[in-house]
């Protein structure tokens, strides 16, 4: 069984969803928590679920997202938000979350979602896999260059990708500074933006840790990004939190 665990605060909504992932054949649901605090107590006192599916409230901050991560290594994260820019999508890959979830999105799509989750695959919102900018259509990347922006969408840290690679840190870093140039972008994050865009396949991994090689090119799309979701004209942010920065949707 496939253990869920929800922080949803709205008590109808949580009636809600707890009735729709109940009738799921394969998952097991936690008691649901209403808020990070509680949260985090349930896991400190041995809840060890597959899939948290995390409500985007006002105590959900960066730093709280990135403590849960730690706290839950193995469990995949999924955030329920009304609408989410591409700047919060981004923000959320680099700390581990495989998919975000617009809470009107219609049932039977929100549970494909967390399906689809659950098996590997990441779920973000539609506008981060529209069309590619036309100035990096054709960009060429080695197979190194393609395992390291492949493991960067994924959410990993320069050490991280180091590790995976069996590779320096100092290298990585070298890496990423000429992909920047390559690529034609800033920093990391539009980096990992350019991955999700154009890797056309997830890197496999291998007995020994290495991923192989990730074919890039300039109209493709990384398999597994599947979202049907329309991009919002607004949203309401959540206020800022004492506990850090809060993640900002537009």
């Amino acid at each position: 069984m496939t253990r869920i665990l929800l922080c949803v605060g709205d008590p109808i909504l949580v009636k809600g969803l707890e009735h729709l992932l109940r009738k799921v054949e394969g998952f097991e649901l936690l008691p649901t928590c209403c808020g990070v605090t509680a949260l985090m107590k349930s896991i400190s006192k041995g809840a060890a679920p597959d899939l948290v599916l995390l409500d985007l409230a006002p105590d959900v901050t960066f730093a709280a997202i990135a403590e849960l991560k730690r706290a839950t290594a193995d469990a995949k994260i999924v955030l329920r938000v009304n609408s989410a820019s591409t700047g919060l999508s981004c923000q959320a890959m680099g700390l581990g979350v495989r998919g975000i979830l617009r809470k009107q999105l219609a049932p039977g799509l929100q549970v494909k979602c967390l399906q689809r989750v659950l098996q590997g695959e990441l779920w973000f919102e539609k506008a981060l896999t529209d069309s590619p900018p036309s100035s990096r259509d054709g960009v060429v990347l080695t197979g190194r260059e393609g395992d390291v922006v492949s493991l960067l969408a994924q959410g990993l840290n320069d050490k991280e990708i180091a590790a995976t690679l069996k590779v320096a840190e100092a290298a990585v870093k070298v890496d990423l500074s000429r992909l920047f140039q390559k690529v034609g972008v800033k920093d990391r994050f539009e980096l990992a933006l350019f991955g999700l865009k154009n890797l056309t396949t997830q890197p496999a991994q291998s007995e020994d840790g290495i991923h192989s090689p990730a074919q890039v090119d300039g109209h493709g799309f990384l398999r597994g990004l599947r979202s049907l979701l329309k991009r919002p004209e607004s949203v309401e942010p959540p206020a800022p939190s004492a506990g850090g920065v809060r993640p900002e949707a537009t």
